[in-house]
């Protein structure tokens, strides 16, 4: 698939701290997060990180978003999940099929692996949200998109 200048349309997936994130607090709208992506090229997967204390309405609604929900079982702590989203991110970083890597978090302790990805020759993008959206993961990262500031 070619992009609007002639050159091959960049793949783009999207990895999203589900207990970082999705939070009434933060009313962060998946649908939103999707047409962000979307200006970095072609979406070929959004993958969203839960634990096994997220309901089923939330695991639904992820679905319906377009989202695969990605469940760590045994998991008692947010950071368990950042080593599971890490090493997915990771795997992403070492694909021939991905250009773009889109991380949806607030969360310092992924700092590595964007830098780690960034090695790889992927452009990175970070989505988060105030308050404690990391400095030096928007430092890192190729692009920041905040979602604090709703686009439109």
């Amino acid at each position: 698939m070619k992009g609007i200048f002639g050159g091959r349309q960049k793949n783009v997936a999207i990895f999203i701290d589900g207990p970082n994130m999705i939070r009434k607090e933060f009313n962060i709208d998946l649908k939103e997060v999707r047409e962000r992506a979307k200006k970095y090229g072609r979406i070929i997967f959004g993958k969203v990180f839960l634990n096994q204390f997220a309901s089923e309405k939330l695991i639904e609604a992820v679905s319906s978003q377009g989202f695969e929900p990605l469940i760590a079982l045994g998991v008692e702590k947010d950071q368990d999940i950042d080593v599971y989203m890490a090493a997915e991110i990771m795997e992403a970083s070492y694909s021939r099929d991905i250009d773009v890597i889109v991380m949806v978090s607030r969360d310092t302790d992924f700092l590595p692996i964007i830098q780690k990805a960034k090695k790889k020759g992927k452009e990175t993008v970070v989505m988060g949200s105030e308050p404690g959206f990391s400095i030096a993961l928007k430092n890192a990262a190729d692009h920041v998109e905040d979602l604090t500031k709703r686009s439109g």
